[in-house]
């Protein structure tokens, strides 16, 4: 008796091998076509997903455009904001006008972040790369912003310091340890968490000694604070914000305006021994 194609003596059915290969060819067309799904879906980054420092949580968007209100941006500005996730700050910054870029760990958040920028209409002034923070060139930034740890804060620090006087840096929540904030915002209106920004002005190196025709002008420096004397006379209320410092000496309040190891005052000149 003749038996049916694929049939045993046993009675056990067996593909035939075009029947095997036609069975094979679907798999790997289903799986192709899976595969091809997964690669068009568009990233969406989650609240709390890991990252290479700190985890992402987005900052809110009240509390970016406090945080840019405190820098007082300006289209002059070129901002360069730390762990820069979807691209949100970069985004508002570029759409005041400012040069912007976001650095970022993260190239799935880079490739997302252009396309946001894209879609705002920003990408001429909205950058975006994919680097360590801690290996990149913040020289050129006249604002930096970020929403890292306070550990991350202090390790930034000291290369935060040997920026330009004058340069903002702007920070969602975390300190900079013992380094204070000038200035300190938390928002109560139409924002849950991460509602505070915290701002500071670089302040310029000013700590020795400088020669006055009023005397040796003797200066020492915490940060943005300054004590000292002033021709002999002790100096209280000293304070500096970027290239400008004011204290009193004497009862008198005096301005001075710091450039490099020069300093001009109201009607004084010194310069740095």
């Amino acid at each position: 008796m003749e038996r049916p194609e694929g049939l045993t003596q046993r009675g056990i059915m067996i593909a035939p091998c075009s029947m095997r290969r036609q069975a094979a060819i679907a798999v790997c067309l289903s799986l192709v076509a899976a595969s091809s799904f997964a690669q068009t879906k568009p990233y969406k980054p989650e609240s709390g997903q890991a990252g290479k420092d700190v985890v992402w949580v987005p900052t809110p968007q009240v509390l970016v455009d406090k945080m840019l209100d405190m820098a007082k941006v300006t289209p002059q500005d070129f901002v360069m904001d730390l762990g820069s996730g979807d691209g949100r700050t970069v985004v508002t910054a570029a759409k005041r006008g400012a040069r912007a870029m976001g650095v970022e760990f993260n190239p799935d958040m880079v490739a997302l972040s252009k396309t946001n920028a894209t879609e705002a209409g920003v990408s001429a002034k909205a950058t975006f790369v994919n680097a360590d923070l801690f290996e990149t060139d913040l020289s050129k930034a006249t604002v930096i912003t970020m929403f890292l740890l306070p550990q991350i804060n202090l390790k930034l620090r000291p290369k935060i310091l040997e920026m330009k006087p004058g340069t903002r840096i702007v920070s969602n929540s975390f300190t900079m340890d013992d380094w204070e904030a000038d200035e300190t915002e938390t928002l109560t209106e139409n924002c849950t968490s991460w509602c505070t920004a915290l701002l500071w002005i670089v302040p310029a190196k000013v700590g020795g000694t400088w020669g006055s025709p009023q005397g040796d002008i003797v200066l020492e420096q915490a940060f943005q604070k300054v004590t000292g004397t002033m021709g002999g006379k002790p100096i209280s209320d000293g304070r500096l914000r970027g290239e400008q410092l004011t204290f009193t000496a004497g009862g008198t309040t005096q301005t001075a305006t710091v450039n490099g190891t020069s300093m001009q005052g109201s009607n004084w000149t010194a310069t740095k021994k």
